[in-house]
């Protein structure tokens, strides 16, 4: 897919990343299912972060929302979405293993996590027909969830690690929260094993304040026609088809500010969007997100001016939308 051009828009320069909280998130041990210390991280990280906010949002959880939280500012009107939840495996009978999602790992990569014995970590393995085993000294509970072991690097222009879908997404979101006015910052869950979260969320907020706009927060792929550096990805569609009219509002915005951005043309891969396409709300959305390398491995790979391109745009779309 060709990339979009415009006089206005120029290369992202190099920021300076809060690498510190992002590679925070990437290291908690959350994938489907289990996001709760994902959740539980990013109230902490408000109430110590909020002071030096120009606003306080109003944080909304509880039961009835399960493991999601929902962040409200001002008079909302759009909505942004990212997803806890990251890919792993659920430990089986004997040393068996249940994929979370679609992990995409090769033999001998280091996984982690913890049961009633202790913590671990052990060796992810393959049998001839690609069913997958751990191995380790030892039998680990059953039910007990592994997730990649997190090598975080960073070098002058890339942020390679596991797990920058979807922590990445969220640190964008808090990111935007910083100079936020009026807008819901909403952390889902199950995006990468099926989902089920996001309808109920949807349901809620059109009833409570009327918004039925959505930013779908989370990170795509780079492809024939979406390369790293060339500005955050605007997704014209995936498995799922959103509304052009409101597709098109987004790449007039990023056009009028001069923010580098890459349109994006996908047959497979879903997101919250879907979920939001499927509810009986009527929510526009579009996923706006950085390209990555290597997803769903351990080894996923993001430029850093795609990451500042993604911030400034969803700062400008909050205001403007």
């Amino acid at each position: 897919m060709a990339i979009k051009k415009n006089k206005k828009a120029a290369k992202a320069q190099p920021q300076t990343l809060d690498t510190k909280l992002l590679k925070q998130l990437c290291e908690i041990h959350a994938p489907s299912g289990a996001e709760s210390p994902v959740k539980e991280f990013i109230i902490n990280y408000i109430k110590q972060q909020q002071k030096n906010w120009k606003h306080k949002p109003q944080i909304i959880q509880g039961e009835q929302f399960q493991d999601c939280l929902i962040l409200k500012f001002g008079k909302p009107r759009t909505a942004i979405f990212a997803h806890m939840d990251s890919v792993g495996f659920t430990v089986r009978y004997f040393n068996q293993l249940l994929a979370i999602g679609s992990p995409d790992a090769e033999t001998e990569t280091r996984l982690v996590g913890r049961d009633s014995k202790g913590p671990i970590e052990c060796t992810l393995e393959f049998d001839k027909d690609s069913h997958a085993f751990y191995k380790f000294g030892r039998a680990i509970d059953r039910g007990t969830t592994l997730t990649y072991k997190v090598n975080f690097v960073e070098s002058k222009d890339y942020i390679e690690s596991a797990y920058l879908d979807n922590r990445l997404g969220i640190y964008n979101a808090l990111k935007v929260a910083e100079t936020l006015k009026d807008g819901l910052i909403v952390f889902s869950c199950w995006e990468e094993h099926g989902g089920g979260a996001v309808g109920y969320l949807a349901d809620y907020m059109y009833k409570t304040w009327k918004v039925r706009q959505a930013l779908i927060s989370d990170i795509t792929w780079v492809s024939d026609g979406v390369d790293h550096g060339k500005g955050v990805a605007i997704s014209l569609r995936d498995r799922n088809v959103p509304r052009k009219i409101f597709v098109e509002k987004i790449i007039h915005l990023a056009n009028k500010h001069g923010i580098a951005h890459q349109l994006e043309v996908e047959g497979s891969g879903s997101s919250d969007g879907g979920e939001l396409q499927r509810s009986p709300v009527p929510f526009d959305w579009c996923f706006v997100g950085a390209p990555e390398q290597h997803a769903h491995t351990p080894h996923e790979k993001v430029h850093k001016d795609d990451i500042k391109t993604m911030i400034d745009l969803y700062t400008c779309l909050m205001k403007e939308l």
